[in-house]
This record gives structure tokens, sequence and C-alpha cells, in this order.
């Protein structure tokens, strides 16, 4: 086969997989956006002080709800320990279920790997929370979270707490209130006038029966596309060109490290898999058919949960964390995710064994109705334009905006 060739049946496998879960993305960022409208950053910080089991609980499940980006899980979180959310809630629960126990994640696995995966994921991923928990619990000092937490505060920009917009509040323009909780800045009277006036009727969220809360929740869906659409893209481009450029024969020398079932072999397995999840990383969402690839070739099981756990330590991530936390704490978050996910890989793996929930080596894909897709697909794209036309489509959000501007 010419190089051409192989480009073109590379570009043709992205290209299936793309289809195949086109309408399952679209489900999952419009949950996302809803999600992220109506359920407020500050309600959460303020549930999320405590160390025990019911916020480790309660971060997960705002985590699983408040999908994004590994870099917008990051940022969120970052905001939530800073206004006080404890290191189990917000450092373990939320940043690792907001980005590997969302919907989108979910969908995408069944429909490329199989429903066993699915499952494998969410029970992994519980247990790696779990075991993170215990890492900063019982093995990181206190005195260290202290310490991250006054670099947040030290080195955080001020935001307009209506629109997120940064502002500066030395500049003559900047608007200004005072509120319970100090000084509030603002990029305008609009959003001045917006916060002032939920704080009195005493509710910050945008209303599920408005139709201005469900523009802000397509607003928000369509910004999930905004961030992470060039990062899925890639990952499905990336794994059809590997799927068709690398040859078996490659992933087979990778992945022969010790006897097949042997321990060394699933050890092994998880330690290459979030190795290469480190090196190669897209996004947790679009790294799932790469994993396909992966399994295809001949990774343990437990190594492909591995492999997905690994989003949260990429070199670009990594330094976000020493630049919000200091370099002590991104060192804990990179050696603690990187244990953490290989543990939970080899569990899963010996777990999912034991119930045989195992798919032959290589099985993928097969749990969707694929005689739907077609329907699934045309159906979701309505969705997608209708959230485009709420967003762009009508005067209102054309005001909003402009208000806005400077």
């Amino acid at each position: 086969m010419s190089v051409v060739d192989t480009l073109a049946e590379g570009l043709r496998l992205g290209g299936e997989m793309f289809w195949e879960t086109w309408w399952a993305l679209v489900l999952g960022f419009t949950i996302a956006g809803a999600v992220e409208t109506f359920v407020s950053e500050e309600r959460m910080s303020r549930v999320l002080g405590g160390s025990g089991l019911r916020e480790l609980g309660l971060g997960t499940l705002f985590g699983a709800a408040s999908s994004s980006c590994s870099f917008g899980a990051v940022a969120t979180t970052k905001s939530l320990f800073k206004k006080g959310a404890s290191p189990i809630a917000s450092l373990a629960a939320f940043q690792f279920a907001s980005t590997n126990l969302v919907i989108e994640l979910g969908l995408v696995m069944w429909i490329l790997l199989g429903w066993e995966f699915v499952l494998a994921d969410y029970a992994a991923g519980l247990l790696l929370i779990v075991l993170l928990a215990a890492v900063f619990q019982y093995v990181v000092p206190e005195e260290w979270f202290a310490a991250a937490r006054d670099h947040v505060q030290s080195t955080e920009g001020v935001r307009d707490p209506v629109c997120g917009m940064d502002v500066d509040p030395t500049s003559d323009d900047v608007v200004t209130l005072e509120a319970d909780s100090g000084t509030e800045y603002f990029c305008s009277e609009s959003c001045k006038r917006t916060y002032r006036d939920e704080r009195e009727a005493g509710e910050r969220q945008p209303s599920l029966a408005t139709r201005q809360g469900w523009r802000l929740a397509a607003k928000n869906a369509v910004g999930e596309w905004k961030m992470l659409w060039t990062d899925i893209v890639a990952g499905f481009l990336v794994a059809g060109l590997i799927g068709a450029f690398v040859p078996r024969a490659w992933w087979t020398t990778l992945f022969d490290v010790g006897a097949q079932g042997s321990f060394t072999w699933v050890a092994a397995s998880a330690i290459i898999g979030v190795t290469v999840g480190v090196v190669t990383f897209v996004c947790s969402v679009g790294n799932v058919p790469f994993a396909v690839i992966l399994w295809s070739n001949g990774i343990a099981f437990g190594g492909v949960m591995s492999f997905i756990f690994a989003d949260l330590i990429v070199p670009t991530i990594t330094d976000a964390y020493r630049r919000y936390y200091g370099l002590r704490m991104a060192a804990v978050l990179f050696v603690g995710i990187f244990v953490t996910a290989v543990v939970s890989g080899i569990v899963i793996h010996y777990a999912w064994h034991g119930l045989e929930l195992v798919p032959q080596p290589g099985e993928v894909g097969g749990t969707a109705p694929s005689g739907y897709t077609r329907y699934l697909n045309a159906a979701f794209t309505l969705v997608l334009l209708a959230q485009l036309y709420l967003m762009y489509g009508t005067s209102a959000d054309e005001e909003a905006e402009g208000a806005h501007a400077h």
C-alpha cells in the first residue's frame, strides 16, 4: 500500500469514528452546558469545604455534572479551591470527575469500545478518587495545601463575577460594588446591575423557567465546542493515522513485557498506558479513539483505563498546576495522579476479569445500534443548530455582548 493510500485509510478510519460519535458529543455538551448554567460555582464551593465522605461524594457528583475540557476543569477547580473547597473535594474529587466521569466521555467510550469499558471507567475512576483523597488526607502535610492556597490567592487576577471577564481594579473604567464578601469589580454597569438585582432576588443562577436561562445554556454548550473541537478533531485524526501507519508488530513489541496475563504484563500495561497518555494527550474525550488503537493492538484491559486517566498530568496541565499552586503542589498532583491511575488500572483489570466483563482482546464497539446513527446524527445536528441560533441569532445576546465591550 502506498503512502497516499495509507494516508487515505487513516483519514477514513478517523472519519468513521467521528461519524459514529457525533450525536453523543452534541448530547454530552448540551447536558454540560445546562448544568454549567443552572448550577452555581459559589454554591458548590460553600458545600465542599469539609474533608469527609459527604464532601468527597458531592465533589465527585458536581464534577461529573460539570463537564469540561481538562484545562477548563483545572481552572474551575482552582476557583473552587481558592474559595474554600477542601483539597479532597476539589483537587481529588471534582477535578478528576469533571473530565473522566462525564457523560460525553461515557457515550463516546460506549460507542467505540463497549459498555464494559464504560462501567470500568466509572468504577476505576471512583477508586482513583478515593485513593487520591487518601493520599491528600494521610500523606501530604496540611501545610502544603495551605501554602498552595496562599499561592493561588497571591497570583489570581480579579474577575467580573457575572460575565467572568478579567478586570483591572486600578483602572478608571472599572465599576465597583461593596458587598458582604468585600469589594466586587465589574466590567460594566450592566454586569453590576445584574449582580445587584440577582443578589436582591436571592438567586445567583439563571432560572430553568426563563428563556434567558436556556439561551445561556446554549451559549455554554457552544462554548464547550469552542474549547474542545480542535482537540476532538485532532484525537480522531491522530487515532486514524496511527491505526493506518503504525504496524501491529510495533505495538506487540511495546506491550510485550512479561507473559501475557501475568501481573508483570498487567502492571507494565498500566504504566505504559499512563506514560503514553502523558506524551500523546489530546483531551479526555478525544483520546478515546486512541484508546481503541491501544486495545486493538494488545494492551491489557486495565492499561486502557490508566491511559484515559492520564489526561490531568500532561505537561501543559502540570505547568498550569505549577503556576496556580506552586512547584511543590504540582509535583504532588503529578505523582499522585500517576500512581493512582496505575493502581486503579491494575485493580479494575483483575476485578473485571473476575466478573468476566472483559471483552475478547481487540474486540471494540458494536454496542450502539448502527442503523440509528444517521437519524441520531441528524436529530442532534438540529439541536446544535438551535443552540447556535440562540447564541448568535437573537438581539438579546448582541445587546449583552455590547454591554461588555469597552
